[in-house]
């Protein structure tokens, strides 16, 4: 999570944005190296092993987040327990898959960026006008192709790479990157995204994936010790677990006021 990172991935997403700005049709070419004519479908959509692959990406992208997700979660409840894993790790795995694929991908592009995906266009068989990437007003409704969510889960997988020793941290970036590339791979094969969904899924979820470690871990102004972020968590969850006390033991009194 360095600024040479950073500086591929906008230049990765700059020049994807200009090459298919200027020639749009790439991504149509490109969709049409999965797509069978003769019958009119994308085969990966029938195929018995794509759901299982597909299934296998997004189980190991939820296994290598539960951990941080369960450690969060019993410090909800247990705020004075220490944390199962580091605290840092915890909240920069849970902050970054929650805005990432979460909020990024799933809530502000899908449902507002209207591109058809490829199998809703008129060049493979659907009844909706192909659009570029950069065009928001395409006729698709909800869930639409721009960008690629399990494209981005799978990208996502960058974040417990920054994570790993710095010995296997390059293989460990080359695997995240991998994986991410297969999963939006796979939704390509089926007709679901086209190239620059997948493309800018990437690009997007590393920036989120970028600036999120570097107020953790990287930043003096904002880089905070384990043990100051369980203290914060505390001073959060305690006074809102009094609260709570306080007013269910109050529901609970009147309640019993009533009954006598």
């Amino acid at each position: 999570m360095n600024r040479i990172g950073l500086c591929v991935a906008v230049g990765i997403g700059v020049l994807v944005g200009v090459v298919f700005a200027l020639w749009p049709q790439l991504d149509i070419a490109i969709s049409r190296q999965f797509y069978d004519a003769t019958r009119g479908v994308f085969p990966a959509q029938y195929s018995v092993l794509a759901p299982r692959v597909r299934d296998g990406f997004n189980y190991t992208t939820a296994l290598l987040v539960a951990p941080a997700a369960l450690a969060l979660l019993l410090k909800l409840v247990l705020p004075r327990r220490r944390m199962l894993i580091a605290a840092r790790a915890a909240v920069f795995l849970v902050t970054t898959i929650a805005l990432a694929p979460g909020l990024m991908a799933n809530v502000i592009f899908k449902e507002n960026w209207s591109r058809p995906r490829p199998i809703e266009i008129k060049e493979f068989g659907g009844s909706l006008d192909f659009v570029p990437w950069w065009d928001p007003r395409g006729a698709c409704d909800k869930n639409c192709s721009f960008v690629a969510g399990e494209g981005s889960g799978g990208f996502w997988t960058v974040a417990p790479a920054a994570l790993t020793p710095p010995a296997w941290r390059p293989l460990a970036y080359a695997a995240a990157l991998l994986f991410g590339a297969g999963a939006g791979g796979l939704r390509m094969m089926g007709g679901a995204h086209f190239f620059s969904d997948v493309a800018f899924s990437g690009v997007f979820t590393f920036l989120i994936v970028w600036l999120v470690h570097g107020l953790i871990y990287r930043w003096p102004g904002t880089r905070l010790s384990d043990e100051q972020v369980e203290q914060s968590l505390e001073r959060i969850v305690l006074p809102a677990q009094k609260f709570l006390a306080r007013l269910f033991g109050r529901s609970a009194g009147r309640e019993a006021g009533e009954r006598s």
